[in-house]
């Protein structure tokens, strides 16, 4: 499996690419605060004399951006997303944010390639560790993003920050890491670790948290395994971000309990030799390398 263009121009769909309810757009154009009342019967006469539907119209008027006509399309069918100052999530997770470009349709693509070779719905095919060679790959940015689209799609995720060395996942969904997975694993908290992300129903954060100075041995422990058979039997899907191979073999520890890898490498700067040593290493934990991804930039 390969993907390529992780980032790239965006691309917005015509308008005449939207379905739904006039009726019900314009309330919730209006529960948002874009549109008065009056402005409603004006995009609905408006609607009627040119045989638009109620958004085109609404954009023709010059009531609404396309983003607002967007926004609304995504409530009416439950595929939530992000405005500028709704959420403190980081920008760089462009799948909250902009899901409509081209780097978000290469994730859905890996999504569905995920979900026809791994994702299957057998008991051990819940969890995925995404894995690469150095930092700076995009691993981690790929794991967070791969967790929202999965999430859009309705199932129940967990993306899990395994990365106790230098984590990143409490920053971009601007979570707490007081507690985290370092703690669960030290018996020092339970599973209340987890976060819910707002404005993502289905979508759970379970963050590095304090960072150990054993984070090897912590993952080498019963209570990983404990840990994992809880977020089996509550999650769909679980995501889970590991250190880069230059940092300690913990992408192995991680990978042999989820029971399968996503290695991501980086145009230009992850070699070959480099790639198919990471891949010797998924295979001699004991977990299945599902895919490989490109990051173009």
């Amino acid at each position: 499996m390969k993907t390529t263009n992780f980032e790239g121009a965006r691309v917005i769909p015509g308008p005449g690419s939207h379905q739904g309810s006039d009726r019900s757009m314009g309330a919730l154009l209006i529960d948002a605060g874009k549109i008065t009342t009056e402005d409603a019967e004006r995009i609905l006469r408006h609607a009627k004399e040119k045989d638009l539907r109620f958004g085109d119209a609404a954009v023709a008027l010059r009531l609404v951006t396309l983003d607002d006509v967007q926004h609304v399309l995504a409530r009416q069918f439950d595929y939530p997303y992000l405005q500028p100052g709704e959420s403190a999530v980081a920008r760089s997770v462009v799948a909250a944010w902009s899901p409509f470009g081209r780097q978000v349709e290469a994730l859905r693509a890996l999504r569905s390639q995920l979900l026809l070779r791994w994702f299957t719905g057998e008991r051990d095919r819940k969890a995925i560790a995404v894995v690469s060679h150095a930092r700076g790959d995009g691993r981690s940015h790929l794991a967070a993003n791969l967790a929202v689209v999965f999430s859009q799609l309705g199932e129940k995720t967990l993306l899990v920050d395994a990365d106790m060395r230098n984590p990143t996942q409490h920053t971009l969904f601007a979570l707490s890491n007081s507690i985290g997975l370092s703690t669960v694993l030290a018996e020092r908290a339970g599973m209340e670790a987890v976060q819910r992300v707002p404005a993502f129903v289905d979508l759970s954060v379970l963050p590095a948290g304090t960072i150990p100075p054993n984070p090897l041995e912590l993952l080498s422990r019963g209570a990983f395994a404990k840990a994992m058979q809880w977020i089996g039997d509550t999650f769909d899907v679980v995501i889970m971000d590991t250190p880069s191979a230059v940092d300690g073999t913990d992408f192995q520890l991680v990978g042999a309990k989820a029971g399968g890898a996503l290695l991501v490498g980086r145009r230009n700067r992850t070699g070959t030799s480099q790639c198919a040593d990471m891949a010797d290493a998924v295979r001699a934990s004991g977990a299945v390398l599902v895919g490989n991804v490109l990051n173009e930039r």
